[in-house]
């Protein structure tokens, strides 16, 4: 029997109804629009009478807030209405109804009943047809919900379609050329025709057979951008520079490979990962954690306790989640953070914190303004805002640092970034290689439809179709679930059985546990599933959230099992190593998939391509372009504390600093800092992670801003507290579709040189990174972006936030050949505020600092201009008088900027409420 139920939120709670009237009428401009009632639909079934009634007070309804009704609503409340019904589309999961159904089985229910949940909008006034149906298509994202029916249901149980047995392609190893292309485009494959005509090659030199259609998919997925990095390691051949200060770069790295003797093809990726290498070889990067298993950049640091130092690892990684987030904001941004979570997590660590940060075209158009094929920005914005929060917030996890960067070109693809921080003490993470009877352990979440294809659909150009075409590609993170394998993995009797791990990230199946060895054979029909009917290709790819593959000696699986199965985790062998270096996977007793392991490696045909980069202009010095009045009127200079405030940042109570600071909680935090996780007693060492990008440089100048960006982020470091000689990078890459333009591939050319020129000024190098090559949609392209995020472990007596914190000390401009005496003078508590200069220049940055407690700078007439100034520079507030840096003024309580700030905040107060 179904049973259903609804809640309607009591006057006073009915806040996200009266947001979603007002946004109905701000955006869509229907005033007829008189009120909006949102109802909660569950429809329920395998629990008894006593059950049912039992759930509707405390888990369909909170009494104090909650109107119930069981059956049907009232027809007071839809009598004249028009009626909205949306729910998830079927095979995506929903947290709504997932958590009902574990809270009904908690109260009584002996087992786990099915549950449907729908959402009712309750429309009056006099709204028209074409209304109604602008309403519909604005609420109504295809890609992940429908319009759900008013009726309801006999049974919510799913009916079991027959699986076909395991199909092949068809004389695919005698196929022509244009065959292998109708080939290409029936399975709408990421790979070009030359992987496809090398996989050809393979099957019928070496396998000498036709290819299932699981094993096309696969080696697809194997060989995409996203998986394999394919455009970062296309062979660069031919490249032209004009540009004299790019042509002395070019030669600087030129340098490098030979000081290395670099027998690699010049590619991106080798000019992206070289200074590493470089500076590892020059008795440089000495806290670098390296093993065979690579989750996350690593670094092994000694944490301060009470009772001596500790050997812990400090963990971080930053994931994209452009595409999806594009076509499905709130579901593609969860999964960015959910997928940032799972390298770290994936290497032992406990994830404690996260930064956020997104690139935006102006969310304040009108929704009439919106390019076909696209979401509304404001729509989009808000949307991931809220995806992205609502995973963080459920599975524990401090934000502490939230920015979103405006520029018109990401009307191309919206950037989405998530940035994360882990933790462990060495001792609890063992690396070992598997060995021949080795198990592998499928852990957490069960297998559906959801993802499949992300990791090649992600790699593919983005067009008017590609929201209805791709919806199963958008993942659907399940928060709680991945939470309880990070108290799995804290637990040391746990992970210390853990040889090797992988999360399910891009690729599934196949990639997530078939990178675990060489050799590994699969049986997918171990996997358990989220419901019956799914194909041998569909588990093999699918690339659902919350789920790791781990390693384990066989005699140590039930054990293992048992440990997780206490979390309430499901555990199943899945797996077994071999000697045999393939992969092969079984379904239904039949191997559809055997596959070399030299020939998945092999990341398809070598691609070649040729780069040109032009004279590019000079950037300007950091310096205030326009008056401070109308600055602060700016959209990339607004303040967005309100979209901050959508965030938890106290998560956990490891926070050093807030998002926000000063007695007024208005300065804007240049970096976040947390303490180390420990368990048993607090820990004196914190984490301390920065940013910096500049897309509007970066448009004029890509190797001039990639390097600042660097610099800055150094910088933002130094300024919290720091020492920059401990700094490890990140970067992150986000650039045009390059296609076979020598001057688009120029582009991504001249950043990384410019990150490279930093990092060996610097000292300091990246250890890893993400890459995104398909920012484009149409004849738009994103603006080349590279991201720099550093990090960085610091005593946390010694963090210092950036507002200004008493009248009368001296206000002074440092340069980078200060960090030095920087970080003394904050070690001995002369610096009490410091923060590093951005591209909007210094009296935006004093603006900043003294809107915290309100207390701004009186100008010392003296005062050098400060058109000069360049990354790397700090302005310091200091107690005593500093031997270095340039006196600025002095600090005063006469605060002379709140009319400023009122404008500085009412920038995007419409667009996050």
């Amino acid at each position: 029997m179904v049973y259903r139920a609804y809640s309607v939120k009591r006057p006073g709670f009915d806040i996200e109804a009266k947001l979603s009237l007002e946004d109905l009428r701000d955006n869509l401009g229907i005033s007829a629009l008189d009120s909006l009632t949102i109802a909660n639909r569950y429809d329920i079934e395998g629990v008894s009478d006593a059950v049912f009634s039992a759930s509707l007070r405390g888990v369909i309804s909170e009494p104090n807030a909650d109107f119930v009704y069981v059956g049907e609503l009232p027809a007071e409340l839809t009598a004249g209405a028009r009626i909205l019904r949306v729910e998830t589309l079927p095979g995506q999961f929903d947290q709504r109804a997932d958590s009902c159904a574990a809270c009904i089985q908690a109260i009584g229910a002996e087992t786990r009943p099915n549950v449907a949940y729908a959402e009712i909008y309750i429309l009056r006034g006099a709204i028209t047809d074409a209304e109604f149906a602008q309403i519909r298509a604005y609420l109504i994202n295809p890609v992940d919900s429908r319009e759900a029916s008013a009726d309801k249901p006999g049974t919510l149980a799913q009916t079991v379609p027959i699986i076909a047995r395991e199909a092949y392609i068809a004389d695919f190893t005698i196929a022509s050329d244009a065959e292998l292309e109708a080939i290409r485009g029936e399975y709408a494959l990421a790979m070009d025709a030359a992987d496809l005509k090398c996989m050809q090659d393979y099957f019928r030199d070496a396998e000498r057979r036709d290819p299932s259609v699981t094993e096309l998919r696969v080696v697809d997925t194997y060989w995409s951008d996203h998986c394999r990095h394919t455009t970062f390691l296309t062979r660069l051949e031919d490249v032209v520079i004009d540009d004299p200060d790019i042509q002395a770069a070019w030669k600087r790295y030129l340098a490098l490979r030979d000081e290395i003797g670099a027998v690699k093809p010049i590619s991106l990726m080798d000019i992206a990962t070289i200074g590493a290498k470089v500076l590892k070889r020059r008795g440089g990067l000495k806290n670098l954690d390296e093993s065979e298993e690579v989750n996350a950049c690593s670094i092994k640091v000694k944490a301060k306790f009470p009772d001596g130092d500790r050997d812990w690892l400090l963990m971080f990684k930053n994931e994209t989640h452009n595409h999806p987030t594009e076509i499905e904001p709130f579901g593609g941004a969860a999964t960015c953070i959910g997928g940032a979570i799972r390298d770290p997590l994936s290497g032992r660590a406990y994830v404690y914190q996260a930064m956020r940060v997104t690139g935006s075209a102006d969310p304040r158009v009108p929704v009439s303004d919106t390019i076909p094929g696209k979401l509304p920005r404001k729509k989009l914005t808000t949307t991931a805002a809220a995806g992205y929060s609502a995973y963080g917030n459920r599975i524990g996890l401090a934000a502490g640092l939230v920015t979103e960067i405006y520029h018109p070109g990401y009307e191309a693809k919206r950037m989405e970034i998530g940035a994360v921080i882990g933790a462990a003490p060495i001792e609890n993470v063992r690396r070992e290689r598997p060995v021949s009877g080795d198990v592998v352990i499928l852990l957490g979440g069960r297998t559906g439809r959801d993802g499949i294809g992300g990791a090649t659909g992600s790699s593919k150009s983005h067009g008017t179709e590609t929201t209805e075409q791709n919806g199963a590609e958008v993942q659907k993170g399940n928060a709680p679930e991945e939470r309880k394998i990070q108290r799995l993995f804290r637990d040391p009797s746990a992970s210390t059985l853990i040889k090797r791990c992988n999360d399910f990230g891009a690729g599934g199946v196949s990639v997530a546990i078939g990178e675990l060895a060489a050799g590994v054979e699969i049986n997918l029909d171990a996997i358990p599933k989220k419901y019956a009917g799914l194909n041998g290709t569909e588990l093999a790819i699918s690339e659902s959230q919350e789920r790791m593959a781990v390693v384990v000696a066989a005699d140590n699986a039930e054990t293992f099992i048992e440990l997780a199965n206490a979390e309430n985790l499901e555990a199943t062998v899945v797996a077994e190593i071999t000697e045999v270096p393939r992969m092969v996977m079984r379904f239904q007793g039949e191997v559809i998939v055997s596959l070399a392991r030299d020939f998945l490696d092999s990341n398809g045909a070598p691609k070649f391509a040729s780069a040109h980069i032009g004279n590019l202009p000079k950037l300007a010095p950091y310096v205030t372009t326009e008056p401070l009045p109308q600055l602060t009127e700016q959209i990339y200079f607004a303040s967005q504390r309100n979209l901050q405030e959508r965030f938890d940042s106290s998560i956990g109570a490891g926070s050093v600093l807030l998002p926000y600071g000063g007695k007024y909680q208005r300065t804007p935090s240049q970096v976040m800092a947390a303490l180390l996780p420990a368990i048993d007693c607090d820990c004196e060492t914190a984490s301390v992670m920065s940013f910096a990008f500049d897309p509007y440089d970066s448009e004029a100048n890509p190797y001039k801003a990639a390097y600042n960006a660097v610099v800055l982020s150094a910088a933002k470091l130094v300024a919290a507290g720091c020492d920059y000689h401990e700094i490890y990078f990140s970067f992150q890459e986000y650039f045009e579709r390059l296609r076979n333009d020598p001057k688009r591939w120029g582009k991504p050319l001249a950043a990384l040189l410019g990150a490279l020129d930093a990092q060996m000024e610097i000292g300091a190098a990246a250890i890893g990174g993400k890459d995104s090559m398909s920012g484009s949609y149409e004849a738009l392209d994103v603006p080349p972006t590279l991201v720099s995020f550093a990090v960085a472990p610091c005593p946390a007596e010694r963090i210092i936030s950036s507002e200004f914190k008493s009248a009368g000390h001296g206000v002074y401009l440092l340069r980078r050949d200060d960090w030095e005496y920087i970080t003394e003078q904050i070690s001995v508590g002369n610096i009490v505020a410091a923060r590093a200069l951005e591209p909007t220049g210094a009296e935006g940055e004093i603006f900043k600092m003294s809107v915290g407690n309100e207390i701004a700078l009186e100008r010392n007439t003296s005062a050098i201009e400060l058109s000069d100034c360049e990354a790397g520079s700090v302005i310091a507030e200091a107690v005593t008088p500093l031997r270095v840096g340039k006196l600025l003024g002095t600090t005063t309580a006469d605060f002379n900027y709140a009319h400023l700030t009122e404008k500085w905040e009412a920038v995007l107060c419409e667009v996050f409420k």
